[in-house]
């Protein structure tokens, strides 16, 4: 296998001049008739301990380089949990969570020939980037140099530092560069996870071009953890499944697992050893990698995807040098990448297991995804939100 990087995007076209003169005459254009900002219903957070409730978001009109969509389906991440909850530090409130956004374009902005109205498109985990540093230039939007823009409790750079709001609602603004053509082939609903948790397993597995012929390890098998085995053995891997629990053996086999390897049983854990070339670690919770490292063969590799909240057990240098071992992160995908495993997974018959709910639902599915009592992802269906009250919370 050879690392790699993603084929960057071709350059978005010239950003729209944002000097005042042509910020007045946008606006006097906008007061001659252009059709206006729009309200959506949506919901969010008001305080940390407010759970979710019904609340207003106020949607700019598009600019020229807008596309606006009527949201279907947006995914429920652990990380929109912990976001609303106040558990990754301060928050502005009112917040509306949602980065896995599905739906039909509904206006586009007069410098858009790539999105037509009722075209089904989708919005990921950022709605914008600097465009201008290298790892922008070079098709990796999520390392921005000077950060991105997350599509929800972020600063908008370009509209006035509005803070952004997210999926959780009727309809979003998102400017073209960050949204992403859905194939017909794919259920919308169980399309919507795979703009993280989709992304987010894939882009490891392409950098180290995993093919045929390749093993591939998955610790875990929560939301992450099943799309890692579904699109490792879509590119043709064998797949082995790391579980602590003897529970879980069976749904990794319907899976498609080739094989399930319980990480407490230490003779199953050496029997494992030099066996794979990449593994893909979904586990937020602490845990010893240094067990993992030692299923691995030269040159492979542990991709941790999981963000634990507290410290995890030291990694065993010689562990690593021994066999030249690479022990990596990796964050999402950008946007060329993402449109990459959107294809991908419609040619390969490829979507999220899903199950989803209504507006009045969220609450308790937060508290049953914070107890793992979900198969794998939850996905709530937009035409429960309502409709949005005259005036805008946020």
């Amino acid at each position: 296998m050879t690392p790699g990087r993603p084929v960057p995007p071709p350059l978005a076209k010239p950003l729209p001049d944002l000097s005042p003169d042509a910020v007045d005459a946008a606006a006097a254009t906008a007061a001659a008739g252009t059709p206006g900002p729009r309200l959506a219903a949506a919901y969010g957070a008001t305080a940390s301990d407010s759970g979710l409730v019904p609340l207003t978001v106020a949607r700019r009109a598009p600019k020229d380089d807008d596309v606006e969509i009527a949201i279907e389906f947006c995914g429920l991440c652990h990380s929109d949990v912990h976001a609303t909850r106040g558990e990754w530090g301060n928050q502005n409130y009112p917040l509306v969570p949602g980065h896995e956004i599905v739906g039909r374009v509904s206006r586009v902005g007069s410098a858009v020939d790539d999105f037509t109205p009722g075209e089904r498109v989708g919005v990921g985990c950022l709605v914008d980037s600097c465009r201008e540093c290298d790892s922008c230039l070079d098709g990796l939007e999520q390392y921005c140099e000077n950060g991105m823009t997350g599509t929800y409790g972020a600063k908008d750079r370009r509209n006035g530092d509005a803070i952004t709001q997210g999926g959780y609602a009727t309809s979003i603004v998102v400017d073209r560069r960050y949204v992403l053509h859905v194939p017909d082939g794919l259920d919308p609903a169980a399309a919507a996870p795979l703009l993280c948790a989709g992304i987010t397993t894939y882009s490891p597995l392409r950098h180290f071009d995993v093919e045929e012929g390749d093993v591939v390890g998955v610790v875990g098998l929560g939301g992450l953890g099943h799309m890692a085995v579904k699109l490792a053995k879509a590119m043709g891997a064998e797949v082995k499944v790391f579980t602590t629990s003897e529970s879980k053996i069976a749904a990794a086999r319907e899976l498609g697992a080739d094989e399930v390897i319980l990480s407490r049983d230490e003779a199953a854990m050496d029997a494992a050893n030099r066996s794979l070339d990449v593994i893909i670690d979904t586990v937020a919770a602490p845990h010893d990698l240094n067990p993992y490292f030692r299923t691995l063969r030269v040159d492979g590799a542990l991709f941790q995807l999981g963000l634990p909240s507290e410290e995890m057990p030291p990694v065993n240098p010689g562990a690593l040098i021994r066999r030249r071992i690479a022990y990596a992160g990796s964050l999402i995908g950008g946007i060329a990448e993402t449109q990459e495993m959107l294809d991908f997974c419609a040619e390969h018959g490829v979507t999220s297991d899903v199950e989803v709910v209504g507006a009045g639902q969220l609450n308790e599915a937060y508290d049953r995804m914070v107890a793992g009592d979900v198969k794998y992802r939850f996905v709530l269906d937009t035409s429960t939100l309502g409709t949005p009250s005259e005036r805008a919370d946020a």
